[in-house]
Formats: C-alpha cells, sequence, structure tokens
C-alpha cells in the first residue's frame, strides 16, 4: 500500500471535507506524488488516520471512481490510475490545468454534446467482470428474436425497481433508435405520426425513412402540447420523462391528457423514456406505460445508463403490437445482439447495475451544478428539470446561431435549439450536455463557451 501524502482538511471552510479530501488525492496523482498503481488505504482506514467519518472519505473515493482517477479492483482495494480513464496520453494534460481533452476521434469536441452517456461514471473492474461473465455460456444455436429470457429478467427487475413498472412481457431491442425503427414499419404505410417540435431527429428520421409522414407539435415548458396534436394520427412519438432538447418534463394533467385523446382516437403512444432513470430532486416521474399499458409502446436502453458499446435496449407494448413486431422479426429475420444483453444481466446479477445508477446520479447531478454555476457566473439563464444530462442555456448575448459560431472558433462544439426543429424554429437556446469526458473538461469549455 502507497504511502498516502499529507491531506490537510480545513473544518472551518465552506467546502466541504469530501471535495477537500478528493482534491487533495486528486492534485497528488496529478503531481506524481501518487504513482499509477498505487494503492489507496481503505475508506475505513483513511477515515480513522483523517478523524473524519467514513462518509467523507467514501464520497470522495466515489468521486475519483467516476473521474476515473482511481480504478476499483474486486478484492484488492482502490488503486491510482494513470489518467482519467477514457483520456488519451497524448491528447489530455492533467485535469488541475483545467486543459480541454483534444479532439475525439470525429474531430468533435465532446464535453457539451448533448445525447451522450457518462462512461466516465463507470467503475471498469465492474465493466472487465461483466464483459467476462457474458462469454461464459456456451454458444447458443437458437434463434432468440424476442431476446434472451435472462435479459428480460433483468429488465423486469430494472423497471420495477426504477420505474415502478412490472411489465407482462418485454421485447429485446438494439436500442431506442433501432425500436422506433422496427416499429414504424408497423404502421399503415403514408400514416400521419405526430412528433415533438423541437424533438429528437434520429427518431423522426427513422419514422420518415419508413414512409410516414411527419407532423410536428409544438413543445413548450410543459412538454408536448396534447391540443396541438391534429385528429387522424396514427401514432404520437413523445419523451415525456425529459423532453429533448428542451429538457422539461411533461405532468401528470398532460400525461392524462394524452392518453385519453390516444384511447378515444385510436392511435399508439410511443414513449422515448429518455433519462427516465435520472431523476434528481425525486423519484423518476410514473411511466405513460403504467397509466395506459393498452396503448402506449414503452421504450428503453442502456445507451444513456450504461454505454451504446452494449447495443440493448427494450420495449413493452400492448399485445396485439407485440404480435405483428414478433411476426416482423420471424419473417425478416432481424433480432438483436445476444452480446450486450449478456453483459446487461452479468451488472444486474449482482447488485452492480444499481450501484452504478447511483453513482450515476451523483455524478450527472453535479456535473449538472457545474453547468448552473458557470451559467449564472455569465449572466445566462439555465432550463431544464433537475435530471437528465442536458440543458437549455438562453440569455446569452446575441443570437442563437452568433453563440455557435463563436463557439466553434473557440474550439467548441455547442448545439442550438434550431437545428432540432422540423420547420422554422420556434424557440431558440443552447443545449448543453454535461455527460461526456471528464469534469475538467465540461469546466474547461464551459469557460470556453461563456468566456
Amino acid at each position: 500500500m502507497s504511502e498516502v501524502p499529507p491531506l490537510p482538511l480545513d473544518r472551518g471552510s465552506s467546502v466541504p471535507l469530501a471535495v477537500q479530501l478528493a482534491d487533495g488525492l486528486r492534485a497528488a496523482a496529478a503531481g506524481g506524488t501518487l504513482r499509477p498503481g498505487d494503492r489507496l488505504p481503505s475508506t475505513r482506514a483513511l477515515a480513522a488516520a483523517l478523524r473524519v467519518s467514513r462518509t467523507v472519505t467514501t464520497a470522495a473515493f466515489d468521486q475519483l471512481l467516476a473521474e476515473g482517477w482511481v480504478a476499483g479492483r474486486t478484492g484488492s482495494g482502490t488503486y491510482v490510475t494513470a489518467l482519467p480513464v477514457g483520456l488519451p496520453d497524448d491528447g489530455a494534460r492533467d485535469a488541475s490545468a483545467g486543459a480541454v481533452r483534444g479532439p475525439d476521434r470525429d474531430g468533435v469536441p465532446a464535453a457539451l454534446d448533448p445525447g451522450r452517456p457518462c462512461v466516465a461514471a463507470l467503475d471498469r473492474a465492474m465493466w472487465r467482470r461483466a464483459w467476462r461473465a457474458a462469454a461464459d455460456p456456451e454458444p447458443d444455436d437458437a434463434p432468440r428474436p424476442d431476446g434472451l429470457p435472462d435479459f428480460h429478467a433483468a429488465v423486469v427487475e430494472h423497471l420495477l425497481r426504477h420505474r415502478g413498472l412490472t411489465p407482462d412481457a418485454v421485447l429485446s431491442t438494439a436500442g431506442t433508435s433501432a425500436a422506433v425503427a422496427e416499429l414504424a414499419r408497423l404502421l399503415p404505410a403514408g400514416a400521419r405520426v405526430a412528433v415533438e417540435e423541437p424533438g429528437y431527429r434520429r427518431a423522426v428520421s427513422a419514422l420518415r425513412a419508413a414512409g410516414l409522414r411527419i407532423v410536428p407539435v409544438p413543445v413548450d415548458d410543459d412538454g408536448l402540447v396534447v391540443d396541438a396534436v391534429p385528429a387522424g394520427c396514427a401514432a404520437v412519438y413523445v419523451t415525456p420523462a425529459h423532453q429533448f432538447p428542451t429538457a422539461v418534463r411533461m405532468p401528470a394533467n398532460r400525461r392524462v391528457a394524452l392518453v385519453e385523446r390516444a384511447r378515444a382516437e385510436g392511435f399508439l403512444i410511443i414513449e422515448d423514456d429518455y433519462d427516465g432513470e435520472l431523476r434528481y430532486d425525486v423519484a423518476p416521474l410514473p411511466l405513460l406505460a403504467a397509466l395506459a399499458p393498452d396503448t402506449v409502446v414503452h421504450l428503453g436502453t442502456a445507451s444513456k445508463i450504461v454505454s451504446p458499446t452494449l447495443g440493448a435496449g427494450w420495449a413493452l407494448a400492448p399485445p396485439p403490437v407485440l404480435a405483428a413486431w414478433r411476426d416482423l422479426r420471424e419473417r425478416t429475420g432481424t433480432r438483436p445482439s445476444p452480446a450486450g444483453q449478456r453483459v446487461l444481466v452479468a451488472l444486474a446479477r449482482h447488485g452492480d447495475l444499481s450501484r452504478h445508477l447511483r453513482r450515476l446520479r451523483r455524478e450527472l447531478r453535479e456535473r449538472r451544478s457545474t453547468v448552473l454555476a458557470a451559467a449564472a457566473a455569465a449572466g445566462w439563464t439555465a432550463h431544464g428539470d433537475p435530471a437528465g444530462a442536458h440543458l437549455v442555456l438562453r440569455g446569452f448575448p446575441g443570437t442563437e446561431a452568433g453563440q455557435v459560431a463563436a463557439a466553434a472558433g473557440r474550439g467548441i462544439t455547442v448545439r442550438g435549439l434550431a437545428g432540432y426543429h422540423e420547420g422554422p424554429p420556434r424557440t431558440s437556446g443552447l443545449v448543453v450536455g454535461h455527460a461526456a469526458g471528464t469534469r475538467a473538461d465540461l469546466r474547461a469549455a464551459l469557460a470556453r463557451l461563456t468566456g
């Protein structure tokens, strides 16, 4: 075990002790006092040495694990890593220098990109353990268009624990966008589908590619404006938990109104549970699928809460829709890959998935606070529910297009609301994601954006 350097803690400071401790350990690792591979004391031993509660040391370790400065190894402790996991040696300086990571492989800085998962919060020992477990089963020669039974059981447990729903049946998918593309083929050719405006462009593209007619419906501070949905639609696509990209939620009265219209007019509600598990003020909001399982197709994915590497998602739907979906797969041979499903099963089996979600919520809540503070310091305003991994910034000088161009000139890619509209923009703002990269990436990118 490495000798931990002196870590003076100022009990009179307004900075929490856990933050002071994390800062001290981070600085020791960045400065070389703690070297890659050094083993840290246990949280209990460090708490005793510093005369603080174990809650303080555990919170500090969780923070450093989330940022990638340390890594846990099952049964052998916590070790210092060479750099925060995921940062290339040739494209980053240590976090204390406040440098932005170099462009990713697509040439676009990722720190403010909405829709990216927070892979920095993944415990790499947990990740490797799950992949090893997924490789244990013998090769399976049976086609499984519905997905693996163990995956279904894991999803049922996940939905019960984190979304308060006990589904009767689960269909495995390759993720939300893939599920929308499959579902679109079940709707009548040329049918009208209402979508949020502004909204998720990839889902809109999948619906249009199936020959469906897109009907944009405005979004306000309570999400989709239900009264504006025109008659004669076959389906309505909606992100009620944390609307993408405006970051608002759909309240109960509007959810009820949408369900009542769907039942009265016979259209399907496609519920994309975007950021549904990631709420920071209260428990996650009830699902539309819990309100109306007879008319709601619920879509969930592991891409945002774990990683898109898995390519694993799930769908719940009324029995006639599930039957038609299974028939489509039988006729076309379409089926999601079982590999990612097996990894998620391994993560769920020993509680790793639930522990990861708790860690992820803490990490994203802190990152959200960083965005709010940066916006306030610049005199800008931030809009969005306390949930998910993106906010909308307004109140900046000039125009949205001007801010996007200015940010690009400073090496930062940020997206404006105009790009999420089907027609002429109804509103403006900058959509700022805070999940990608490290916290140092986020702080430096925000400084460039607002500077």
